[in-house]
Order: C-alpha cells, then sequence, then structure tokens
C-alpha cells in the first residue's frame, strides 16, 4: 500500500506538471494562430466546444481543461486520500488531505475565473499548482522514505 501511496502521489505531481505544459503549448499555439491573421474573439471562445479552432496547440487546452484538471487529477487525488488510511505513511492521510483540497481549490479557482472573468483568480489558480505540485512530492517522499528506512532491532 506504501508503494500505491507513492505512486499515486507521483503521478498527481507529475500530472500537474504535465498540465502546466499543456496550457503554454494551447497558448503559445493561440498566439501562433493570432500571427497567422486570425483573430481570437469572443465568437471564437463561445463557439470553442461546437466548433474548435485548429491551431497547433489546441490539444493542449483540452488536457488541461479536461483530461488533467477534471478527470485525472481529481480522481488519483481521491484514490490517494482513500489509499492514505491503509499505506502507513507518517502523516500520510494529512498530507493526502491537503493534495486533495488544493486539488479542489485548483478547480473552483478555475471554475470561477472562467465563469467570473476575473484574471485575479487565474493568478491564484496558477500558484496554486504550485502547492498541489510540493503537497504531491511531499506525500511520494514520505512514503519513500518509509520504504527506505531500516527495520528498528528490539
Amino acid at each position: 500500500m506504501r508503494k500505491t501511496y507513492q505512486i499515486l502521489a507521483g503521478a498527481i505531481a507529475g500530472l500537474v506538471a504535465l498540465q502546466a505544459a499543456a496550457i503554454a503549448y494551447a497558448i503559445g499555439g493561440v498566439f501562433a494562430w493570432v500571427d497567422e491573421g486570425n483573430t481570437l474573439d469572443k465568437s471564437v471562445v463561445e463557439g470553442w466546444e461546437a466548433n474548435p479552432p485548429t491551431f497547433e496547440g489546441s490539444l493542449g487546452s483540452f488536457f488541461h481543461f479536461f483530461v488533467f484538471g477534471t478527470v485525472l487529477i481529481p480522481l488519483l487525488g481521491l484514490i490517494l486520500l482513500i489509499i492514505s488510511f491503509f499505506a502507513k505513511v507518517p502523516r500520510g492521510p494529512m498530507l493526502a488531505g491537503i493534495v486533495v483540497v488544493t486539488i479542489v481549490v485548483q478547480y473552483l479557482l478555475g471554475t470561477f475565473a472562467s465563469s467570473t472573468g476575473t484574471p485575479l483568480l487565474s493568478l491564484l489558480h496558477g500558484l496554486n499548482a504550485f502547492f498541489i505540485f510540493g503537497a504531491a512530492v511531499a506525500a511520494a517522499r514520505a512514503a519513500k522514505s518509509v520504504a527506505e528506512s531500516p527495520p528498528v532491532a528490539v
């Protein structure tokens, strides 16, 4: 169970890094698309789901928003929290709880940033990703240190 806990926590950290890379790829693609003479306006944004743009990097936004942010990271966070109660990792449930809370905060910041048009929430969304990453790495390291500690002689 400790190894599973460690792998899940590491996977969450890795997916947060991939999520950041995906949105950077998407934004780079949008800038190149605009440089080619296209216009990014309200009609493009509102029609994004029905008629997605075909610029290079457009899949980055799909992976950032849906695959990583809405499905994989929250699912792995929930599984990590459940496993934390059985893994016998020191501070395991607490660290897993911090991971889950920061994931929920991340989801809410992203949702409210796009629905309210508040750029400050987007800034906090980006900063909170570092908290998720750090908490997930701390959880993975806590499980690793238990696995590597030598047996205690009695």
